[in-house]
């Protein structure tokens, strides 16, 4: 799942993004309110985290932006502005989630986990197609119920090909929902860890049918 942390203070967003990360979350951050807000409304995230007092955009005045977009992805608001009638502002202005500074970053994690289930309409974090399960709160992920050992960008990868089970996925969507927004990713990265997904998921299982397919001139898909 991709998240967009808009913090002007570096050492704060900078140790978002790291926690994020060893959560297996992928994390673009913006430092200022102009910049998060270009972001929010041209690419795709699960969560916005999104602080109050930012720079050259202020972030209750990006967030009404956002929502006058029409885009609904779920924004928590990170704050020192803690009290009742700032909550109510954020919360009226479009906010989904308000948490104050200082604030514990597993307290910060359980509510996105919380937003993004609720975005995404997930009841149940086990994907399944044909003999491959991924467990996307456990990160394990086995096919003919043999244990497979995934690298943190090839489980986002897999993730992200069975959220859209049977669907045809084009590079570029790949390319914006996997990797992150600054990554020095080309269309040939996606080939790469296709493949490496194939020698690990299809390869190796002579008795089971290939799940990944490549659309010749569109994209891919698993089925």
């Amino acid at each position: 799942m991709k998240i967009l942390v808009v913090e002007d203070e570096h050492k704060i967003a900078n140790s978002i993004k790291q926690g994020l990360e060893q959560e297996n979350y992928t994390v673009d951050v913006a430092y200022n309110g102009e910049d998060g807000l270009d972001l929010a409304v041209t690419e795709e995230y699960d969560v916005i985290i999104l602080d109050r007092l930012l720079p050259i955009i202020e972030g209750i005045e990006a967030l009404k932006q956002i929502r006058k977009k029409n885009i609904h992805t779920p924004v928590l608001i990170l704050t020192a502005k803690g009290q009742v009638e700032d909550k109510i502002e954020g919360l009226d202005s479009g906010a989904d989630d308000y948490l104050t500074k200082p604030f514990a970053f597993t307290e910060l994690l359980a509510r996105v986990r919380a937003l993004s289930r609720r975005h995404k309409n997930i009841t149940d974090s086990v994907f399944k197609i044909s003999d491959l399960t991924l467990n996307s709160k456990t990160f394990e992920v086995q096919r003919a119920g043999k244990k497979i050992k995934l690298s943190n960008k090839e489980f986002s990868l897999l993730e992200y090909l069975l959220r859209h089970a049977k669907q045809i996925v084009k590079k570029d969507q790949i390319m914006q929902s996997v990797w992150n927004y600054d990554s020095d990713v080309l269309p040939n990265s996606v080939e790469v860890y296709i493949k490496h997904l194939r020698d690990k998921i299809d390869k190796p299982f002579k008795k089971s049918s290939n799940l990944i397919h490549t659309i010749r001139g569109f994209g891919y898909k698993i089925e």
